[in-house]
């Protein structure tokens, strides 16, 4: 029946063998291992489950964080140092929105262009006109300021610009 050699290739065992016990006391590494799970581990998970469930329900989104309007500069009293800065940092927020609207209505308008091609003068009028609107009006606010522009520098240019127009229609 079989043609193997049995002196090389002997038979399995037909049953598991029975593990072999030095000692009949309990092994300390499963001990130890049930312990800090049942102490530490299980308590830990427990609670932190518990805290991102409550936090998954009310999760703050960060680009719709909403600031309170502040005092502008021309409001803030002389050597009010808080409101100098409160007013400089929402004039930086309110630079930074200007921009990103200038961006948008721009790709509107690159969006429009690229999708009637040739006839876009005609068929993109309104967003090339809104786009000449946003670019005029930022620039007559914040255009000129360079590089260190900042509230401070903005409001001087506002006033000359008012004075200047003054002068003219006087």
């Amino acid at each position: 029946m079989p043609d193997y050699d049995k002196g090389a290739y002997p038979e399995p065992p037909r049953q598991t063998p029975a593990v072999d016990k030095q000692t009949a006391l309990p092994n300390p590494a499963l001990i130890l291992s049930k312990l800090f799970y049942y102490s530490v581990d299980l308590p830990v998970t427990t609670f932190r489950d518990a805290v991102d469930s409550i936090r998954s329900k009310n999760k703050p989104v960060y680009y719709h964080q909403k600031f309170r309007r502040v005092a502008d500069l021309t409001e803030c009293q002389h050597g009010d140092d808080v409101c100098y800065y409160e007013a400089e940092m929402q004039w930086r927020r309110d630079y930074k929105v200007d921009q990103e609207i200038v961006k948008v209505v721009q790709e509107r308008m690159r969006a429009c262009h690229q999708r009637e091609g040739v006839s876009y003068q005609q068929n993109c009028a309104n967003e090339m006109q809104q786009f000449t609107e946003v670019t005029h009006d930022f620039q007559s606010r914040y255009g000129d300021l360079g590089a260190y522009g900042s509230g401070r520098k903005c409001l001087m240019k506002q006033k000359e610009r008012m004075m200047a127009a003054q002068a003219q229609s006087a």
